[in-house]
């Protein structure tokens, strides 16, 4: 069970996330190698990226374009004058022996980002946005009990992404997560492939008693999926509360996350900033970023999610909730605008795709834009039901039918399935006149005041036509008569 937003047993929970968002350029970050995924080991590292002598690191104009991007999108400071620094310790995976990242005046500044928790809405502040480049990569498997480097990894720009420690349950790190892998795959600065490494988070975990200062945290790293970044954090917080239970400290350290066995475990006393020994980088000047920069930048922006949603409200009549499932994605904003678009029916469009489609999808682990039904179908399907061809029941049989491949018409469909509602309101009233001579006991009920004597009336109409009488029709139909009676 994933913790809330109320005490955890008395405790309350603070996470921040700290989100590693792999940039899209073709090429690394200080050098001109490939950054394309699943070539064989080696084979895309540079003398630069090697760290062998005499090299220098050259700026990548396309990653800072990026950082750019997400800082206009979040509402932050583009600084116009940016460190890069040297972060020191020595892993296997690091052939310079230090990490080239920002330190003391990162690139990005500040910002916010906003989501649902459920239906409600929830703000996360953004402490900073940098750019660095990411490490190699240690093998162990299939080694024979060795170990091998692969530093094509070595190099990969990277846009580290910090919150403030604003959020009080794993609920909240998952949807903050899923908005900005969201955001960033909109912004086309990060293609968001968890399974590659391109999107990963490391979740900083604490509890303390209400009103107290922030507790010790843990730093759990390289969380690769939102279902382990929740499952990661539920064990860390109960962890952590039994051993203050247990009248035990919480020590600062970094932890792994075991999948198969659901817990973490410390691989290291956390560092602190001194540890790494920040400098500036020597071979890399101040990163300039003139405000004619910034504001190009700004003129070549795709309308973000939070203004989509505002459209979407405003234009559309949307709530708010509609309008930010609708912006989840660009797909999904593409795709409902296009249904939007077929069935003149925003509030209905919204509806079937929060609902009957989101399942399907789900269900099916397929993403909107592999979606098997084409938004003009299922715009025309709805708009169907809006006229009152058909009833909800049958639209989805008519869905269906359309999302097996049964058929790629709506009408087709709806005629060779008999689905079409009764449309002769002389044949419908003559069908409820019969009902009501023939239910004389529930017209009495329900006119000593027993409501559910209606519901059987219409049951009974709705059967006489063999469902396919519009329920509102029979409704205002039975009403009249009724109150005729009366």
């Amino acid at each position: 069970m994933s913790t809330t937003s109320k005490l955890i047993r008395g405790y309350e929970v603070v996470i921040g996330l700290e989100t590693h968002a792999q940039l899209s350029t073709a090429s690394k970050i200080f050098s001109g190698s490939s950054t394309q995924f699943g070539a064989a080991p080696n084979t895309q590292a540079s003398p630069v990226d090697l760290a062998l002598p005499g090299t220098l690191p050259v700026m990548n104009r396309g990653a800072v374009e990026r950082a750019i991007r997400f800082g206009l999108a979040v509402g932050a400071k583009v600084a116009p004058l940016s460190i890069f620094a040297r972060k020191n310790y020595f892993y296997p995976d690091l052939p310079k022996g230090y990490q080239i990242s920002q330190y003391e005046i990162p690139v990005v500044q500040g910002g916010t980002l906003e989501f649902f928790v459920g239906e409600t809405k929830k703000l996360v502040h953004l402490t900073r946005a940098h750019l660095e480049e990411d490490a190699g990569k240690s093998l162990h498997e299939d080694y024979q009990g060795q170990s091998g480097i692969d530093l094509n990894r070595a190099g990969t720009p990277l846009l580290e992404i910090v919150s403030e420690p604003d959020m009080r349950a794993s609920a909240e790190a998952v949807e903050y997560a899923k908005a900005l892998h969201a955001l960033v795959v909109w912004l086309g600065i990060c293609d968001g492939n968890m399974q590659e490494g391109s999107f990963r988070c490391d979740a900083n975990v604490s509890v303390r008693k209400p009103g107290q200062p922030f507790g010790t945290r843990r730093e759990i790293k390289n969380l690769n999926s939102f279902r382990f970044l929740q499952q990661a954090i539920d064990f860390e917080v109960q962890w952590q509360i039994d051993r203050l239970e247990d009248g035990l400290k919480i020590e600062q350290a970094t932890v792994l996350f075991n999948p198969d066995t659901g817990e973490t475990r410390a691989m290291r006393t956390k560092e602190d900033a001194h540890d790494y020994r920040y400098f500036p980088d020597p071979d890399l000047p101040p990163l300039v970023i003139e405000n004619a920069w910034i504001e190009r930048v700004k003129g070549e922006m795709p309308e973000l999610p939070r203004a989509m949603a505002e459209r979407f409200q405003r234009d559309d009549g949307l709530p708010a909730y509609d309008a930010t499932m609708m912006t989840q994605s660009l797909g999904m904003a593409r795709y409902y605008e296009a249904v939007r678009d077929a069935c003149k029916q925003p509030k209905l469009a919204a509806n079937w795709l929060m609902g009957e489609l989101s399942r399907r999808l789900n269900a099916e682990g397929k993403t909107i834009e592999s979606a098997p039904l084409a938004a003009a179908t299922l715009g025309a399907l709805i708009a169907r039901i809006a006229d009152g061809t058909i009833s909800n029941n049958g639209a989805k049989q008519v869905f269906d039918a359309l999302w097996s491949g049964e058929a790629a018409d709506v009408d087709v469909i709806i005629e060779a399935k008999g689905l079409k509602q009764m449309s002769d309101s002389g044949e419908l009233e003559r069908i409820v006149d019969e009902v009501l001579a023939a239910n004389a006991k529930s017209v009495d009920e329900y006119r000593a005041g027993k409501d559910k004597a209606f519901n059987a009336l219409v049951g009974q109409a709705m059967k006489a036509t063999k469902g396919k009488a519009n329920p509102a029709q029979v409704n205002e139909l039975l009403k009249k008569k009724l109150g005729s009676l009366s």
